[in-house]
């Protein structure tokens, strides 16, 4: 008789094996099939090979976390020196650059920008001021949107704000003088040197100005400034009274402009010019312009407000040429002063200056960074700026008039130097010619237009 027994349950196939047992005396007899336990090859041969990916994938990812390892010291040291150069453009973030500008303060400037050109307007009415009244009326109901529509693009309004009020400074009266005399505008050639020379008192003096004093009435007057200390400070301004005692270093009289080089008026920086015979310069350590009177020794200063000092703004295109936040320069009836802010981003701000009541009466505010420039000369009311070609060129790239508040970038007026730093160039109004302190050298050139 045959029965039915429940063997065993095998795991492997998951559901128990139920086979047939025939019953023989005291013994059971059934017959099962083994091949449940056969040992799974192909299984283990799958298994071994997704082993062997990991130890693979794992080696390969030692030798990455080896090779990271070895990186680091050269990603940190690359780190700290992008953090040291980024160090120097920190008011970016800390002025507010990308972070909204208080509305309020935005309406008070379009405010004071439209009261200057309606006053203006009112004394003479022309087309300029009508056009720009009604920009202004625009640009007013453009920030009262803001208000309600809470939408403010801050890049694209301080643009705007900064071209209304280098137009609204256009307008505003100018001698008539200024712009008959300056029937061209933008300068087309610079000469090779018509002067080469070393300063008369050390060639180590890399930093300083020189050249001639700039008023129109005046009389053949050389001047050379050789900044002593550090090539930072200077107190005594070397005088000749003609070409030829200038260029033979005789018959020369230095003047003293303040006691020491640490006196609260020495002169701080390159940026010195001679209008009128009297010195007008950056004074020691502030945000301030000097004037020294030669002829009655007197000294009066006036605040520059906003302006950076202490090499946070000087020219740098090729390599920052130290103490130069601070730029004077002269024309026919006035004295400019080029610096920058941090209210403009750090680009070059341009104020006239009134060599007589010791005051500011214009600003324009302009979108060249000052950092990336070497240099900047001021001629006929037109700012001209200088990049670094080699160490025996340069090239005028760039102007802003004014007159018109517009400025150009496509200039390239290359010129010759003799080594690779500027300390200072400056314009000349009553020979055409431009001057420059290069490293230890006094160069001249004449311009055309």
């Amino acid at each position: 008789m045959f029965v039915y027994l429940l063997l065993l349950t095998v795991t492997v196939t998951v559901e128990a094996q139920r086979v047939p047992g025939q019953q023989n005396t005291d013994s059971c007899l059934c017959k099962i099939n083994s091949s449940i336990w056969t040992f799974p090859a192909f299984r283990f041969e799958d298994v071994t090979r997704q082993v062997q990916i990991c130890e693979d994938a794992l080696n390969e990812f030692e030798e990455k976390v080896r090779n990271t390892n070895a990186e680091l010291p050269m990603m940190k040291d690359t780190l700290q020196n992008i953090s040291a150069r980024l160090k120097a453009f920190d008011y970016l973030y800390t002025s507010g650059l990308y972070s909204a500008l208080h509305l309020r303060q935005l309406n008070q400037e379009l405010e004071e920008i439209h009261q200057s050109v309606n006053e203006t307007h009112t004394q003479n009415p022309n087309k300029e001021t009508h056009n720009l009244l009604i920009e202004l009326n625009k640009a007013k109901n453009d920030v009262q949107r803001t208000y309600r529509d809470d939408f403010f693009n801050l890049e694209s309004m301080k643009k705007r704000l900064r071209e209304l009020n280098n137009r609204a400074q256009s307008c505003k009266t100018i001698p008539n003088d200024f712009r008959s005399t300056c029937h061209q505008r933008i300068m087309t050639r610079i000469s090779s040197p018509s002067i080469t020379k070393l300063n008369s008192i050390s060639e180590s003096y890399i930093s300083g100005a020189w050249g001639r004093d700039a008023l129109l009435s005046n009389q053949e007057r050389y001047w050379e400034h050789c900044l002593v200390s550090g090539h930072k400070h200077g107190n005594t301004i070397r005088m000749y009274n003609s070409r030829e005692d200038f260029m033979a270093n005789n018959n020369y009289k230095d003047e003293e402009i303040a006691p020491s080089y640490r006196h609260e008026n020495a002169v701080q920086g390159s940026g010195t010019i001679l209008y009128n015979n009297t010195v007008f310069y950056q004074c020691y350590s502030t945000a301030e312009i000097c004037s020294f009177d030669i002829t009655t020794q007197a000294t009066k200063r006036v605040q520059l407000a906003g302006a950076g000092i202490d090499n946070k703004f000087p020219f740098c295109y090729y390599s920052c040429h130290d103490w130069t936040d601070i730029d004077l320069e002269a024309d026919h009836d006035a004295v400019w002063v080029i610096y920058a802010t941090e209210e403009n981003h750090g680009n070059i701000v341009v104020s006239r200056f009134d060599p007589l009541e010791l005051n500011i009466t214009h600003t324009w505010k302009t979108h060249l960074f000052k950092r990336s420039v070497t240099s900047t000369f001021m001629v006929c009311g037109v700012l001209y700026a200088t990049r670094y070609v080699n160490t025996y060129q340069e090239e005028v790239f760039y102007a802003f008039d004014t007159t018109t508040g517009q400025e150009v970038n496509t200039l390239s007026l290359p010129f010759e130097k003799v080594s690779a730093g500027i300390a200072n160039l400056n314009y000349n109004p009553v020979d055409g010619r431009l001057y420059m302190y290069n490293d230890a050298y006094l160069l001249a050139y004449d311009t055309f237009f």
